[in-house]
């Protein structure tokens, strides 16, 4: 699990800062009122004069919670700015999709990458996220990373983020958005930027293909899968489910519902309804064990 008091990026930390003086604000406000209230039952219960009220009124409850407000406010709102700097030259976009997410690497000098249900980003730089979907409102949430920004069907927003230490953060669909919602996770893995660089590049050349799994391979072309799917290199080239060209490296099968091994995936193959409701992926219990095995084997081995 992640946390956003965890940050691991700058835009958290700074979100994180921003809880921890709004919450000594609100203690600061709730302590003048309870003060007053034990003051008023329990040490002076006797009336007061008049004067005495107004004055209470005045200082008590307006002019100190609007110091401590405006205070706050001052604080919160150069954030913003900071917030909303651009990036540095990688973009991504983020298509979050029932109950996936489509991911396209973009960077500045270079040609788009596809994947899914995974980021890759460097550390130490702002990466530009542009979030979209095609079928209801999502939204892109990387705790430990930054704050949440709604995905909405045709608009574009826009989120800037920073990774300020390597590691792997969960990030989630934080918008109701049917049956799987919370079967909709994804994985970040952030990178030293030489590390990533050098994922980066050879992403564009299509994954070694292991010899032995060539039966696997023609039962993934004859039984369709490309018809949905895409592999770089080979003839399925589908679009309508996630791009699976280097689907070995994930670390995940079913966008963060299983770990990726072989037998969660022959699972995930022939009980897809079952494990996802909703999803748009027919099950293929048709499928012999040992079809399904020989598919996830080659699946497996797209590196």
């Amino acid at each position: 699990m992640q946390s956003a008091l965890d940050p691991g990026g700058h835009e958290a930390r700074e979100v994180a800062s921003l809880f921890w003086v709004m919450l000594a604000g609100a203690g600061l406000v709730w302590s003048a009122v309870m003060g007053l209230a034990v003051y008023a039952t329990r040490i002076r219960p006797d009336p007061h004069e008049e004067k005495v009220g107004h004055r209470l009124i005045l200082w008590g409850g307006v002019a100190f919670p609007v110091v401590v407000l405006a205070g706050l406010l001052l604080y919160g709102l150069p954030l913003m700015t900071t917030l909303r700097e651009p990036g540095e030259g990688l973009r991504i976009d983020v298509s979050g999709e029932q109950f996936w997410f489509r991911v396209t690497y973009r960077p500045k000098d270079g040609a788009p990458v596809a994947s899914a249900n995974e980021i890759r980003m460097p550390v130490g730089e702002r990466v530009e996220f542009a979030l979209t979907a095609p079928d209801v409102i999502h939204s892109f949430w990387i705790p430990s990373l930054g704050g949440k920004v709604d995905m909405i069907p045709g608009r574009e927003n826009r989120l800037v983020l920073k990774a300020e230490r390597p590691g792997s953060y969960r990030g989630v669909c934080a918008e109701f958005c049917g049956a799987s919602h919370a079967l909709m996770a994804f994985t970040v893995v952030a990178m030293e930027k030489p590390d990533f660089d050098a994922w980066l590049a050879r992403q564009s050349a299509p994954p070694i293909e292991d010899a032995g799994a060539a039966t696997g391979k023609e039962l993934f072309v004859n039984n369709g899968c490309g018809a949905c799917h895409r592999v770089s290199g080979t003839e399925a080239k589908g679009e309508v489910g996630p791009d699976l060209t280097r689907f070995g490296e994930r670390g995940t099968v079913g966008a963060g519902l299983l770990p990726n091994t072989r037998d969660n995936v022959v699972r995930f193959i022939r009980e897809t309804d079952a494990l996802k409701p909703r999803v748009k992926m027919p099950a293929y219990p048709a499928l012999s064990i040992e079809d399904t095995a020989a598919i996830a084997a080659y699946l497996g081995s797209l590196k």
